[in-house]
Parts: C-alpha cells; sequence; structure tokens
C-alpha cells in the first residue's frame, strides 16, 4: 500500500472517529431524547435496511386507563433493561424492556391524597442513579415527585412525603398558579433542573428555571427568565408591569452538555400571548434558547429567536447537542428547531451562530397600545424545513368546492406575509399555525451522516382579535379571562380536539361543572387557583342561570391585569369537511445536511385514506412526536394522525416499511437493545382529534 493511501485511509479514520461525540453511548435511551446529547439517535444495527421489513411485534402493554380525549405523550425512557413510562392518567410504570411485563406501577395521587386530581399531559421520566440508589423522578400537575427506579415506592425523605409543590420557591408572593410539570427534568450531577407548563392568559406565573437536589428536593437554585430588577434583561420590559407578567417559561424540555456542565433551555412567549401592550420591548428571556451553568444557573450566553412575540411562537422541542464539520473543523454545536419551520445553530461554548443570522425588517402591529418590534432574527442557514409563508397560490385546489369554501373564509382576512401582526379589524393567517411548524417531538440528528431529521406541520390557522369591551356581565368576563383562548369568545371551541360549550348545560349540572372547572379533565387544566365566588360566576354564565350581574370588578382576581385585545379562540382554517386550507402537503419529513445547512430531501408524511381512495396523491397528516435514526441506515417515525409507524432509509427518505397502531403514536420512539435483541417501543395515545388509546407497542425481528 502507498504511502498516499495510508494518509488517506489514517484522514479517512480520524475523521470517522471524531464524527460521534465520543463521551456519549450512543446505545444508551435513559434520557429525554434518547442519548445525553438529546440527539434521538442510536448506534444499534440489528434492525437495517435489509431486514426492517420482517419486524413484527414483539409485546404490547396496555395500561387501561384511557379516557375520552386522553392522550399519552411520553417518551419512554430504558435502563437496566427496564423501560419507565406514563399512562394516560399519569401513573408511572416499570416493565421489563424485552417482554412487556409490569415490574411496578405507581399512582401518584396515593401520594397527593386528591389535592390535585388533573396532571394534565405528561411527556416522560427521568433516571437518576449515585451508584447506592436509583430514582425516577417525574411531574404530576404542578407536583415534582420521586420513586424508587427498583421498587415504585415513593422516596418519602424527598421533599415534603415524597413531592415538591412547583407553585412555591418562584420568588413571587403567589403560589396559587396554574402550573403544570409536562416534560421531564434533565438530570445533572445530583440536581433535577426542571420547567413547567403555564396559563397563557394574564394570571400566569412567571416561567422561571429551577434545580432541584433530587436526594432531598431542596431548590438549589433559580433562573429568572423574566429578570427582577437590576438583572440582565430588566431593560426589555416595562418596569410599570414587569412584575405581574407570566410566561417565558420551558415547556419543551431541555438538553444539558455533561462535559461542559451547560444547561440548554429553550423558552416560550410571555403573557398575554397576542397583546403585549403590558410588556413594551423585547422582554427577555422568551422565546429564547439560554446556556446556563448546570452548577449556578448562572447565564452564559442567550439568543431570542422572536422579539416581543405576539404570534405564540415558542421554541417547541428541547435542543439537540450535535458535532458538525464546517470548513474543514469540528464543531460542538447545540440545534434548536422552532414553531416558525427554521433551524438556528449556534457554537455551544461561545453562543456564535454557526451561519449568519440577520435582523430584518418586518411588518409593525396598528392594534392600539401594541408596540412591536421592528425586526426579527431570520437564519440564512440551514434550510426552513416547511413553506415560511402562505400565499393566494396555497389555497387548497384540490377540488373547485374546497377552493371557493377556503376562499370566502379568506375573504376578510389577512395573508402572505409571515411576520403579519394580529389585527382587530380583520383575521390574519397565522402560517405555520400555532403547533408548528417544528413540535414538542423535537428533531433527531445523525453524527455518522451528519443529516438532521425534522417533521413538521404545514398548515394555516387563524388569528383574529376582539376589543375587551365593556361586557354586560361579569360571568362574561370571567369566561374571557380563563377560557376564551381555548373555546373561543363564542363558547363555540373547535370540535373535535376542544369542545363547544353552547351545549353544555345538556352534560353538566351545577355541582358536576364546578368540579370540572375546579379539578380540569384530559387537556383542560384545573382552574383551582381562581376564587370560588369567580367560579360560581363562570358556572352560572355557561350553564345559563345567571347573567352574573352588571359589569363590576371581578372579585378574587389575582391580578388587576387583563388584556386590551383578546385572540377569539385557536381556530384552523378549515374546509366544511375539516381539511386544511392550504394546499398539500400538511405534513412533512426533511433530512438536512449540517455540513451545509441545505436539505438532504424532503417527503409528506402520513396519509388520508380517503384522500387517496378518490385519486389524491398522498398529502401528509398533521403530525405530534419526533424521529429517532438509527446506524442500521433506518429513520423511525409515527407521530402521524393515520395510526401508522414508518421506517425510511435515512439517506434518500424512501419508505422502507411501516405498520398499522392502535392509535395515533403521538410520541417520539424509543430504540433499545436487551438480551441481544433490538427493539423499537411507540407510545399510542392517540388524542389530537383521534381516537385515544392506552398501548405501548414494541417491534423486533422474529426471534428465529
Amino acid at each position: 500500500m502507498t504511502q498516499k493511501l495510508l494518509l488517506a485511509l489514517f484522514v479517512s479514520l480520524f475523521f470517522s472517529c471524531q464524527k460521534e461525540d465520543q463521551s456519549i453511548d450512543y446505545t444508551d435511551w435513559s434520557h429525554y431524547g434518547g442519548p445525553a446529547d438529546g440527539s434521538r439517535y442510536s448506534s444499534l444495527d440489528q434492525i437495517n435496511k435489509s431486514n426492517v421489513s420482517s419486524l413484527e411485534i414483539a409485546w404490547t402493554y396496555q395500561t387501561g386507563d384511557a379516557t375520552e380525549r386522553s392522550q399519552i405523550q411520553c417518551q419512554p425512557i430504558v435502563k437496566n433493561g427496564i423501560l419507565y413510562g406514563t399512562t394516560p392518567g399519569l401513573d408511572v410504570f416499570a416493565l421489563d424492556a424485552a417482554t412487556g411485563k409490569e415490574i411496578w406501577r405507581f399512582d401518584p395521587f396515593e401520594v397527593l391524597g386528591g389535592e390535585n386530581s388533573w396532571a394534565g399531559t405528561n411527556r416522560g421520566v427521568s433516571y437518576w442513579d449515585n451508584g447506592v440508589e436509583q430514582r425516577i423522578l417525574f411531574g404530576a400537575g404542578n407536583w415534582l415527585m420521586a420513586v424508587d427506579a427498583n421498587s415504585g415506592k415513593p422516596i418519602l425523605s424527598f421533599g415534603n412525603q415524597g413531592k415538591v409543590d412547583l407553585r412555591k420557591g418562584l420568588d413571587t408572593e403567589r403560589e396559587d398558579f396554574l402550573i403544570v410539570a409536562n416534560a421531564p427534568g434533565v438530570v445533572y450531577k445530583d440536581f433535577l433542573i426542571i420547567g413547567m407548563r403555564l396559563s397563557e392568559g394574564l394570571d400566569a406565573a412567571p416561567g422561571h428555571i429551577r434545580a432541584y437536589n433530587i436526594i432531598t428536593g431542596q431548590l438549589e437554585w433559580i433562573f429568572h427568565t423574566i429578570p427582577h430588577e437590576g438583572e440582565f434583561g430588566y431593560d426589555s420590559w416595562d418596569p410599570n408591569y414587569i412584575s405581574q407578567i407570566g410566561g417565558a417559561n420551558n415547556w419543551a424540555g431541555m438538553t444539558v452538555d455533561h462535559e461542559s456542565g451547560t444547561v440548554f433551555v429553550p423558552t416560550g412567549s410571555a403573557t398575554y400571548d397576542f397583546w403585549g401592550g403590558y410588556r413594551n420591548g423585547d422582554n427577555l428571556f422568551a422565546n429564547s434558547l439560554i446556556a446556563l451553568d448546570a452548577n449556578t444557573g448562572e447565564r452564559k450566553w442567550h439568543f431570542q429567536a422572536v422579539h416581543h412575540d405576539i404570534w405564540d411562537r415558542d421554541f417547541p422541542a428541547n435542543p439537540n447537542l450535535i458535532r458538525i464539520q464546517k470548513d474543514g473543523k469540528w464543531i460542538n454545536a447545540v440545534a434548536q428547531i422552532s414553531k416558525q419551520g427554521m433551524t438556528y445553530v449556534f457554537d455551544r461554548n461561545t453562543g456564535e451562530p454557526i451561519w449568519p443570522i440577520e435582523e430584518k425588517l418586518v411588518t409593525q402591529s396598528t392594534l392600539p397600545g401594541e408596540f412591536s418590534s421592528p425586526t426579527q432574527p431570520i437564519p440564512s442557514l440551514p434550510e426552513p424545513f416547511m413553506n415560511m409563508n402562505f400565499e393566494e397560490k396555497d389555497i387548497l385546489n384540490l377540488k373547485p368546492e374546497w377552493k371557493e369554501d377556503i376562499q370566502n373564509q379568506l375573504s376578510n382576512a389577512l395573508f402572505g406575509d409571515a411576520w403579519l401582526p394580529p389585527n382587530v379589524e380583520k383575521p390574519i393567517v397565522l402560517f405555520p399555525g400555532m403547533d408548528g411548524g417544528g413540535e414538542w417531538g423535537g428533531a433527531a440528528f445523525d453524527p455518522e451522516t451528519q443529516l438532521f431529521y425534522v417533521n413538521a406541520n404545514q398548515i394555516p390557522w387563524l388569528i383574529e382579535m376582539k376589543p375587551n369591551a365593556e361586557f354586560e356581565n361579569v360571568g362574561h368576563a370571567v369566561y374571557t379571562n380563563y377560557c376564551g383562548n381555548c373555546h373561543g369568545l363564542e363558547r363555540k371551541g373547535n370540535p373535535p380536539t376542544i369542545p363547544s360549550l353552547l351545549e353544555i348545560r345538556e352534560k353538566y349540572d351545577q355541582d358536576s361543572l364546578d368540579r370540572l372547572i375546579a379539578k380540569g379533565r384530559g387537556a383542560m387544566p384545573a382552574f383551582d387557583h381562581i376564587s370560588q365566588e369567580n367560579r360560581k360566576v363562570l358556572v352560572d354564565y355557561l350553564l345559563g342561570n345567571s347573567t352574573g350581574g352588571d359589569k363590576q370588578e371581578i372579585e378574587g382576581e389575582n391580578t388587576p391585569l387583563n388584556p386590551r385585545y383578546y385572540m377569539n379562540g385557536y381556530k384552523k382554517l378549515l374546509t366544511k369537511e375539516g381539511l386544511y386550507g392550504s394546499n398539500p402537503p400538511w405534513g412533512l419529513l426533511t433530512a438536512i445536511d449540517m455540513q451545509t445547512g441545505l436539505k438532504k430531501w424532503q417527503i409528506p408524511l402520513g396519509e388520508i385514506d380517503s384522500l387517496t381512495a378518490q385519486g389524491i396523491p398522498q398529502t401528509g397528516t398533521e403530525n405530534y412526536g419526533g424521529p429517532v435514526v438509527t446506524a442500521g441506515g433506518i429513520l423511525f417515525i409515527a407521530a402521524t394522525k393515520d395510526e401508522k409507524i414508518r421506517a425510511f432509509d435515512k439517506l434518500t427518505g424512501e419508505k422502507l416499511w411501516e405498520a398499522p397502531l392502535p392509535a395515533s403514536g403521538h410520541a417520539t420512539p424509543a430504540v433499545f437493545e436487551k438480551d441481544g435483541r433490538q427493539f423499537l417501543v411507540i407510545t399510542c395515545g392517540g388524542g389530537k382529534g383521534t381516537k385515544s388509546g392506552d398501548s405501548y407497542v414494541a417491534f423486533a425481528l422474529p426471534e428465529n
């Protein structure tokens, strides 16, 4: 062999070794996002392109507690051959990962003692091991809890008898907030660092990031995402109201770089989401990716993707820690997807963008009292993973009657500008819609190929603003404050996802409706934080028993602020038949080359059988839950509303396999090996307008 060939071989082997982060075990699936870097990549290759078509169901575990409109959004984790997950009712369980046999199951309300009967959705649990004991930590509503990983018994020495109330310790006088620990916290040494889902109204808690001692449950540090006076970023808010503003929270999960001791925290918008008259300025650290010292909570660097957000453009998923080769050198980077369909990539250590990000002029708000940002940051690369705007040519035209329907709905609407601000005179088209673009399933990164994979919704939504007029009765005012965002000011909802409340008296009486509002159910949060007087007024108003009295000061309110304008309910742009108002594809799966920032391939994700039967090509579907990628050459993803899981060639996007599921897999799969056999597990909880389910389904190659 010549010296040149030897040198070439050495260089090839050297760079091959440098691709993967050598500190990460890519056979491990014990974190939110799979391995510790959140890459959703597995180096297992027993299942590969040559045999994936032979996959069969290895086991199924049914939780038995699904209800109407319930969901399971959990990405299960696997450690020491045990799979940990959650049920629709928020029980936590452990299974033998090879057989699906239940080892233990824990009902958190045995510890909570009925203190809160609503826990919302849950996307996973966290595992901790100090070499002596192992713990599972998870959120149930506003409670952070810890159980023994081997027995499922609560750790009574953790916090107060095994639980910590996340409503406390926010450096604020109030403690009656709506808080849901929906995404699992991240483990760093003996700390659990956690965010929370909050109300999207002006009654919201501040979304501060906190670290708790996993052994004791004591608060170790807090980072104020809404800065206190004297802190960095305080001058980006209106000082007259900053103490009464909430949000800027992390509901999407985080990722820890254990080598540098950095936790990367994506945040959402500040409240009120669609009219920001009380929060003039850019509003740091809302809509930001924040790099914090995981030991102390001190800020290392930050990037704000949306200044003064009035579109609900939260960062929707935990970031991926990636190693990419650019201009001949390897870079430790962090990649963050967005609802807008863009990906932001930074040097992990410095926060410098890998590709230039330019502040560009955008359309300004005309709502009185609102002062929107004159510019917004737009990355030059990577390329967007979906269309970035909705124009006349994008109106659904598969059939003339569908096109006419959508055109009629848009006859008085504003569209054609990705940064159109909400308008009180005309509705605007928000594209991509409030569910993205990118969503909470997150992206996957393959260190072997440098390809980055992300699925997206490509669906238009409508935003319609209404002035906060002098309501005829206080019941209407209470309803608007707490229910109007979801169910709309006319109470029509957005069926089947958000039910109409117009006929609610046919299903509930005074007592049962009061219990529902106080305790919550399914995706509806508990409103036990509002006063009993206001709850009675709300019940009377919804049942039509009383007008609630003349307009007056609302008793029991915890904040004097009410938006000058309200958004009139979450609404997708749909035909009468329920089809999306844009031309397909409505669901997309995209591969981006992170060496160049350019798309490698892009395909529709999902299928609507009734349209296929009419000869309409694959349209893609709405999708929730993310992809995983493996060294076997395969990308796996469920997510779609058509109740299937699929395998694609990771280099080309060619479909290699698909299988039906008992309900839609609105979650991210887990990939692991036990007893020499590789498994793929997907949570099948349905919801999001599809039938609810209660299954975890494991696939593997035949044992023989």
